[in-house]
């Protein structure tokens, strides 16, 4: 692991333009699960009657009872981990360019990251559905169940259920920046959910360099990576993060 987390920190440094896909796995250290695979929320929870758009249309304060008040609960309490500060301090170092993020908990912002391209929303702000007025989901008092605007129209967060399209601003934008990068970390992703896991696809296909950090291997490794670190994001991007700042100071 050692001779790869150098030559990722030498690659990082040497890039023009590097960029971040991140995935669930990077969050889960901040206390966030992931929602697939083991112990992932959708083993806990049938995604078809709690997160997906016609649930919520039929019976929004089922689907807040029994999914949404507890995404809230765990959200408000998550703060960046030692991934999330890595990631920033690559970008302050003007290594990193962008993060594109399949994350719906603002992680990536809180930490400081100033340009981040949410494929899936963000679960930080709620929404109105009548007025559009906007609300911090941590000011959000859960008396009820579906809490309401003061307009009385009922509050969505702003992320993408099941059945929704992606905003295609943001997918646009993140085919334009994976053609142009010349590397791409891809973190803590199953890469199993499209179109966000054909962004490294994209990025290879352009002579990107890719590399990828997870506890697994995934679709992506031999196939689209150039190589795999294998553990846990936070461990591995400080670890980087060392030997970027060792190279900065030789």
């Amino acid at each position: 692991m050692e001779t790869s987390i150098k030559r990722a920190a030498r690659d990082l440094v040497s890039s023009r333009h590097a960029v971040a896909l991140t995935g669930a796995g990077i969050s889960v250290e901040s206390g966030i699960p992931p929602f697939r695979g083991k112990g992932g929320m959708w083993e806990k929870f049938d995604p078809m009657e709690c997160a997906h758009i016609q649930a919520f249309m039929e019976n929004p304060a089922r689907v807040w009872a029994i999914f949404l008040k507890e995404m809230k609960t765990i959200l408000d309490q998550a703060r960046p981990n030692s991934a999330h500060i890595g990631l920033l301090q690559m970008e302050q170092q003007g290594i990193l360019k962008t993060i594109i993020t399949q994350n719906i908990d603002g992680l990536h912002q809180m930490a400081g990251n100033s340009d981040v391209i949410e494929f899936h929303g963000n679960f930080a702000w709620q929404q109105c559905m009548e007025c559009g007025c906007r609300i911090p989901t941590s000011r959000l008092v859960l008396n009820s169940l579906p809490p309401r605007c003061d307009c009385g129209g009922i509050l969505r967060p702003e992320c993408v259920f099941f059945g929704e399209m992606i905003p295609p601003e943001s997918l646009e934008r993140s085919r334009r920046i994976a053609a142009r990068c010349d590397l791409m970390l891809v973190v803590g992703t199953s890469a199993v959910v499209q179109p966000a896991a054909f962004m490294p696809v994209i990025a290879k296909d352009a002579g990107a360099t890719i590399i990828e950090i997870n506890p697994e291997k995934t679709p992506l490794t031999h196939a689209v990576s150039d190589y795999l670190i294998q553990g846990n994001a936070g461990e591995i991007i400080s670890a980087i993060m060392e030997q970027i700042n060792a190279l900065s100071d030789a």
